[in-house]
């Protein structure tokens, strides 16, 4: 049964009342959905695809090409599909339908890079699930500022928080599970993701945006769908940046993770599914209590920059262990202290940015507009890769000390936002 949907004007207030359980659970479980659609590929599938289709020597370049094609879309999609559940006027509400929209084109994308018989195919495949997982996302990530008030802000996003490694060690343990059968390697998760994600959306109060309240379309407002005027929003503007280094320092880790253990550790082929399911268990274990315990911390204490910050030195510190690791185990130990950062950063990073929004009339839009940050750097890593393999002499544990790097200056640039303490 859906709920009524909340009519919405311009000049839209952050909600006062708080949001009970029941709303919370349904919310986390589409958000963890989400991540699970998204990062099953990302962590496992699509490195193996790519390598069956191009052998092990051009496979790094293949795959950088097919993420990176996939993460500009992405980066696109993000806000402007944010940009349009903003103008939404329909009776079902604002959010819901690009949720159910999201869900299936972006399924289909997933089918047709299973059953791709060329890099060609598996990027056309990726670029249609990029787009349309992205459009379910980003007005996800809306809800927040949509319905939860600012003294529940810090728990809920440490909730969703935990989305990505829970989403994480449920790919891993499905994809391990059915090796051997690519088509249901990549299927099975959005199967799985699709029951909570189309229970939270048949449940959200939605809001909904009256006709007359709907502002007119122009050129120049489409543009501005990608853009927030850096000079009059600096704390936006550095929260921006804190943010596309730390996933970039991320996205160095998990889209290359598979040849770190191939190369660097010597892991048989058929064993690397395992010892990625290993790692992000690892990882995961740690995340969940720092992402719960962080966001808890951070609504008391009124505070979200000591954490962003903090955050992001332990992850720089998580990607020098792994970066030095010999064996199996040290790569273990890396990806455990990795997901202490982890779970501290996105617990409260989510927090700190719905405090520093620009306009709450757009949050959708401005949401986007900053999770670019979250898709640039699938585009940026794959592409500078390359290179900083090449400086290296092809070692990818210099590739994640340069990861490290990118996270400590991470740390550097939170500290630059004023407005939130």
């Amino acid at each position: 049964m859906v709920e009524s949907t909340a009519s919405v004007t311009s000049g839209q207030r952050a909600p006062e009342a708080r949001v009970g359980g029941g709303f919370i659970a349904r919310y986390v479980l589409a958000f963890a959905s989400t991540s699970l659609v998204l990062i099953a590929p990302l962590l496992v599938t699509l490195a193996l695809k790519v390598e069956r289709l191009v052998g092990s020597e051009q496979a790094p370049r293949s795959l950088g090409l097919v993420v990176g094609v996939g993460a500009v879309v992405a980066l696109l999609a993000n806000p402007f599909f944010g940009r349009l559940s903003d103008r939404t006027t329909s009776r079902h509400g604002m959010r819901r339908p690009w949720m159910v929209i999201g869900l299936l084109g972006g399924s289909l994308g997933v089918l047709i890079v299973a059953l791709a018989p060329s890099v060609p195919v598996v990027v056309l495949g990726w670029c249609v699930a990029q787009a349309f997982f992205n459009a379910l996302l980003a007005v996800e990530v809306a809800v927040l500022p949509d319905q939860i008030p600012v003294s529940q802000r810090g728990l809920v996003s440490g909730l969703l928080g935990i989305c990505l490694p829970v989403a994480s060690v449920v790919a891993t343990f499905v994809v391990k599970s059915l090796t051997g059968h690519m088509w249901a390697m990549f299927l099975a998760p959005c199967a799985l993701g699709a029951v909570f994600i189309l229970l939270f959306a048949a449940t959200l109060p939605d809001r909904r945006l009256e006709p007359a309240d709907k502002p007119p379309w122009s050129l120049r407002e489409f543009l501005g769908t990608f853009y927030v005027p850096p000079r009059r929003n600096v704390d936006f503007t550095w929260a921006f940046v804190s943010r596309f280094l730390f996933v970039l320092a991320y996205a160095f880790l998990i889209t290359f993770q598979a040849y770190f253990l191939l190369d660097e550790i010597g892991s048989d082929e058929s064993r690397v599914p395992d010892h990625i399911f290993r790692g992000t268990v690892a990882s995961s274990a740690v995340l969940i209590v720092a992402s719960l315990a962080a966001g808890r911390l951070s609504d008391q204490w009124g505070r979200r920059k000591v954490f962003v910050c903090a955050a992001a030195v332990v992850y720089a510190v998580a990607l020098f262990v792994v970066a030095a690791a010999g064996s199996l185990e040290g790569y273990l130990v890396g990806m455990a202290i990795s997901g202490l950062g982890f779970g501290i950063y996105m617990a409260v990073d989510l927090a700190l940015v719905a405090d520093v929004l620009p306009d709450t009339t757009n949050v959708a839009k401005d949401l986007g507009v900053m999770n670019i940050a979250g898709a640039l750097p699938f585009s940026v890593g794959p592409a500078l890769a390359p290179l900083i393999l090449i400086i290296g002499g092809d070692s990818y544990a210099f590739l994640y000390a340069v990861a490290g790097a990118c996270a400590l200056a991470s740390a550097a640039a939170i500290l630059r936002v004023k407005s939130v303490r």
